[in-house]
């Protein structure tokens, strides 16, 4: 089973990497060290994950804040030097909490506490997590918003398109609104059905539905007119551009 450990502390994350491996069950595959680090990689890789050991203070923030940039869907560990923290723990996957400076029996009892829980959720013996292949992808169908002080649901079938604007992703929908998205764009990306949306450059993802016509563009891009207004062109890249037009014919 595939082990991450975030610690900002390169001593303790080498320790800890040797007592989760004394059990051969588990294998750490990387050691990250800061909140944005552990953002972009698990936005891509938390699928090849099964397990997460985070440290709660890291060198640029509380490890709480790489929930708000990503749907954490893995169970965690934390192991802290801080005991004021256990309920905000258990509100994001922990399944155990362990103070530092840890003992071996402590890393091992939260182990076998998750191979537990794995076996009870399986109905049989502990074994390593697989995807099952499924014939139809699921993909989501809503996301959280806000608006002043109140949370928003925000169905995916009304959203013209995801785009970072200054470094945030913002959603626009048909009915002309704007509203901020807590996510990275590479994660939006990848919960969003293909055949539905298309990444036309680094900064913008767009529903098929929104695009109503396109026009050559400087340097062998194309300009999209969309069903909603944006202040800027909206250009599809140069090497996009062939892939973007054969996802519209088919």
């Amino acid at each position: 089973m595939n082990v991450l450990i975030v610690e900002d502390e390169a001593h303790t994350a080498t320790l800890l990497q040797e007592v989760i491996e004394q059990d051969s069950d588990f294998m750490v595959i990387e050691k990250l060290e800061s909140v944005m680090e552990v953002v972009e990689y698990l936005s891509k890789y938390q699928k090849n994950l099964d397990l997460l050991f985070f440290d709660i203070q890291l060198a640029d923030g509380h490890s709480f804040e790489i929930f708000k940039h990503v749907d954490v869907v893995v169970p965690v560990v934390f192991c802290t030097a801080y005991d004021e923290y256990t309920l905000q723990a258990i509100k994001n996957n922990g399944i155990d909490y362990i103070l530092k400076p840890f003992k071996e029996e402590e890393i091992h009892a939260a182990l076998n506490k998750y191979k537990s829980l794995i076996a009870n959720l399986q109905g049989k013996s502990p074994t390593p997590i697989q995807l099952q292949p499924t014939q139809t992808p699921q993909y989501q169908q809503s996301f959280l918003t806000q608006y002043r002080e109140k949370s928003l649901v925000k169905q995916v079938k009304d959203v013209a398109l995801f785009c970072v604007e200054q470094e945030n992703v913002y959603l626009y929908t048909f009915a002309g609104e704007k509203f901020p998205l807590f996510k990275k764009l590479e994660y939006v990306e990848s919960v969003c059905d293909p055949t539905q949306f298309f990444r036309i450059n680094r900064q913008m993802l767009v529903n098929r539905a929104a695009v109503v016509s396109f026009e050559p563009y400087f340097n062998r891009k194309i300009a999209l007119h969309l069903q909603v207004q944006l202040s800027e062109v909206v250009v599809v890249s140069r090497l996009k551009v062939a892939p973007f037009k054969e996802w519209l014919e088919k």
